[in-house]
């Protein structure tokens, strides 16, 4: 690669949520919604993509806006935003882009003749009769489609949530939430050809899962079996479930990835993670023998600035993918140099005084957000360029990165930051260096692959900016 990759993976400005990876030719894709730094609600931006050559997902490239919400037809004033999207290359060698308004409960689509061009309002997804998908009293909320193009040509489209119907999709259609559903669509991407039915049941009905299904369906094919993604009923982790057919007889895998790296170790205290929580959503990415799970980080202690991560997953015996740590090196290949600076804002773990965290979707009071740590920016939104940190680190604050590759020759570390405390440096075992913010100190570590825990101490708060191995 020309360069080390880090979590998030794209730049500091950039937050694009429930990323969607796929390989299209020799370059790796990504589609998600966009979040505005800043916003109340979700989603406000455009549709934008990015995508990186597949021998180095260092190297992302912004490609642009792909598609405005302003060109879907019932949308002309942009009141609605673009919620999470996927795309498919359909069996014509086109690209088809599927999409849902907020909680509207429709789907619309849309078209490319290449993976990141401009696409063009296609159509919405409908019945053989015409009607949309949505519409009629009854049906199963379209919401978080996930899409796949079957080896044979056949098209098969996933759905589902798993929280009561929101008021306008109930109140003007009477939609109902069972759990995850699929159907399979004709070749024109747009008519269901075998209606939608329920395959994955939400909590407390009759074949949920132990980590039930909730939203964010994703599906990829694995050694010719179909694997689904979804976030649980957790809401800040995404698991996986196995089938030989893509519309029925899924079983349960197991997590991919949790945003606090709970049931890792047997932990399961929300309160107690490894970072702060809130929902997640992502997808599988295969090149070559590797697999990766992209997913979703919170910041700015809201759910409306959601930044885009990868990790790399191990494989079980069973064919099964093993639960990933959040790292800072997720795309990388590997542990990061012990030497160089590297910006606070790529921490994988951050909570504050007693290893408390907690989730940052309104679960938890505002009074209580205020004693807790944050990644946030210095600027609006599309509008800053590597000044994003960490703020309010306060007494017992603790901010983690993983991993680096000690030679044991390293000797000084420098912490960039606002404050007047001091950050004690531990590799998880033991203090390696004391170093006031803003100075330089001395680095004692032993040779190896380790995390660096930067534990502050002080009576005011400080600003972690980044910090220099040498």
């Amino acid at each position: 690669m020309k360069n080390q990759a880090f979590n998030p993976y794209l730049p500091s400005w950039e937050y694009v949520p429930d990323g969607e990876p796929h390989v299209f030719g020799d370059r790796v894709y990504v589609y998600g919604s966009h979040d505005a730094f800043g916003a109340p609600i979700f989603c406000v931006n455009d549709y934008v993509c990015w995508s990186a050559p597949v021998n180095d997902l260092s190297d992302w490239r912004y490609e642009g806006v792909i598609y405005r919400k302003t060109q879907d037809p019932g949308n002309k004033l942009g009141i609605r935003s673009l919620y999470a999207p996927d795309v498919t290359q359909g069996p014509d060698g086109r690209y088809y882009l599927y999409y849902a308004f907020d909680f509207l409960g429709e789907f619309g689509v849309a078209v490319c003749d290449t993976p990141a061009g401009k696409y063009e309002f296609y159509g919405k997804v409908h019945h053989k009769n015409g009607k949309v998908w949505g519409k009629k009293s009854g049906e199963q909320f379209p919401f978080d489609p996930g899409v796949l193009t079957d080896d044979d040509g056949r098209v098969w489209l996933y759905s589902g949530f798993e929280t009561k119907v929101p008021f306008v999709a109930s109140r003007w259609h009477n939609l109902r939430n069972d759990g995850g559903v699929v159907m399979e669509l004709e070749p024109d991407m747009v008519t269901i050809k075998q209606e939608p039915k329920v395959i994955f049941p939400i909590k407390g009905k009759e074949g949920a899962f132990p980590h039930a299904f909730f939203e964010a369906s994703s599906i990829r094919k694995v050694d010719g079996k179909y694997c689904f993604v979804y976030s649980s009923q957790y809401n800040h982790d995404l698991c996986y479930a196995m089938s030989d057919y893509p519309d029925r007889d899924f079983k349960y895998g197991g997590v991919l990835v949790d945003l606090g790296d709970l049931y890792l170790d047997g932990n399961t205290d929300e309160s107690h993670a490894n970072n702060y929580l809130g929902n997640t959503h992502g997808g599988l990415l295969n090149i070559g023998e590797d697999w990766y799970i992209f997913y979703h980080r919170q910041t700015d202690r809201s759910s409306y600035a959601r930044q885009a991560c990868a990790e790399k997953l191990e494989r079980t015996p069973d064919g099964g993918f093993r639960q990933a740590e959040l790292t800072s090196c997720g795309l990388n290949g590997g542990p990061l140099k012990a030497h160089g600076t590297y910006e606070a804002r790529i921490a994988c773990n951050l909570w504050a005084k007693g290893h408390e965290t907690g989730r940052v979707d309104g679960k938890n009071p505002k009074k209580r957000l205020e004693a807790h740590p944050y990644f946030t920016q210095t600027g609006k939104d599309r509008e800053c360029d590597g000044d994003q940190y960490i703020a309010n680190m306060r007494e017992g604050a603790t901010a983690g990165f993983k991993y680096f590759d000690f030679t044991g020759k390293e000797t000084l570390i420098t912490v960039k930051g606002r404050g007047h405390g001091e950050f004690e440096v531990t590799d998880g075992e033991s203090t390696v260096a004391r170093v006031h913010v803003g100075g330089s100190g001395k680095l004692s570590i032993r040779a190896g692959v380790k995390p660096l825990y930067f534990i502050y101490h002080g009576s005011d708060s400080a600003d972690f900016i980044s910090f220099t191995i040498e």
